[in-house]
């Protein structure tokens, strides 16, 4: 077997790596000690301000704001930054396949095809590529592995999952070093609060204005989240196992919380008596999302470290911080 590669001395580029995601996994790459470390991000969702905290522990730290869709563009930047390894988490995002999902999903897969391209052409070493839950569609069956069925009820969930597909094709055709991450709701601070914001940012702006809360439909859909520091330090797990190499891997924190089970703890951790609105379904919402973790407990020995409410007390703290 492979020895475990680990990420000292390397060059590192993240694509999306000033986003909720992305950021934080930054701070974890730090900690390993790269030679190099660049971020590529149009900013569509992340903030440079998010690399505050890596740039003071790593000066060097190159921010390149570029649109990761441009074939010549990345190719430059990746010669530039003499690549190794480059996670690539860059994504338009559920809400707007909602209302852009022809443009969404051209550009989700193209977000995937173009760093496989240049990997193929030799531009790095190792890929890691982030997925997304959403590509299993509603749970046929829990705890839901990587042979769930994939049934995507969204374009958003569509596309993650041709991007997918299309980074595994180049590792079966090309022999490329690349592996599949398949984070499920991810929560913490940095997590996008203006246009295209998740259920807990607009909980928290709406818990502290005094507006009542919106749950689409019963509120009885379940998902399963992790804290956004439990998978960055997944990513870097996986690129440290060969044995990752052409599969997709589950990170997720293996429990399952309805949106209202959601809705009330946040309510109890502000300290508001909010009202609380059912409105109509949003389309193609998952009913049920809970994730067997065993094979990534078996690849790199993860174990979530974060509880629900200890993350969410932290994440709460650092939006009404702001």
């Amino acid at each position: 077997m492979a020895e475990p590669r680990g990420l000292a001395g390397t060059s590192v580029v993240v694509i999306g790596g000033a986003g909720f995601i992305g950021s934080h996994l930054v701070d974890r790459i730090v900690d390993e000690g790269p030679a190099r470390l660049t971020v590529v991000d149009n900013l569509f969702l992340g903030r440079e301000e998010y690399l505050s905290a890596a740039r003071r522990r790593f000066a060097d730290l190159r921010f390149v704001h570029h649109d990761a869709t441009d074939l010549e563009a990345m190719d430059a930047i990746l010669r530039d930054a003499a690549a190794d390894v480059v996670f690539n988490l860059a994504v338009v995002p559920l809400p707007a396949s909602l209302e852009r999902p022809r443009w969404s999903v051209e550009q989700n897969l193209r977000l995937a095809l173009v760093p496989c391209e240049l990997q193929r052409l030799g531009r790095f070493r190792t890929l890691i590529h982030f997925s997304s839950s959403e590509a299993y569609g509603s749970a046929a069956y829990v705890p839901m592995d990587e042979a769930h069925p994939a049934v995507p009820s969204t374009p958003y969930a569509a596309s993650k999952l041709a991007g997918d597909q299309v980074v595994l094709s180049y590792w079966h055709t090309f022999g490329t070093d690349a592996a599949i991450i398949r984070p499920f709701n991810n929560f913490g601070p940095r997590q996008n609060a203006g246009s295209y914001a998740g259920i807990i940012p607009i909980v928290v702006d709406r818990a502290t204005r005094g507006e009542p809360i919106e749950i689409f439909g019963d509120g009885e859909q379940t998902r399963d989240f992790v804290f956004v520091r439990d998978t960055a330090d997944a990513a870097i797990g996986v690129h440290a196992s060969p044995a990752t190499r052409g599969r997709v891997v589950n990170v997720a924190s293996g429990r399952e919380v309805s949106v209202n089970e959601l809705v009330a703890l946040m309510l109890d951790l502000l300290g508001s008596d909010a009202r609380v609105e059912h409105v109509a379904p949003r389309p193609g919402d998952v009913r049920r999302h809970l994730a067997s973790i065993d094979l990534a407990r078996e690849l790199i020995g993860y174990e979530p470290r974060t509880s629900l409410r200890d993350g969410m007390a932290e994440t709460i703290a650092w939006y009404l911080g702001r």
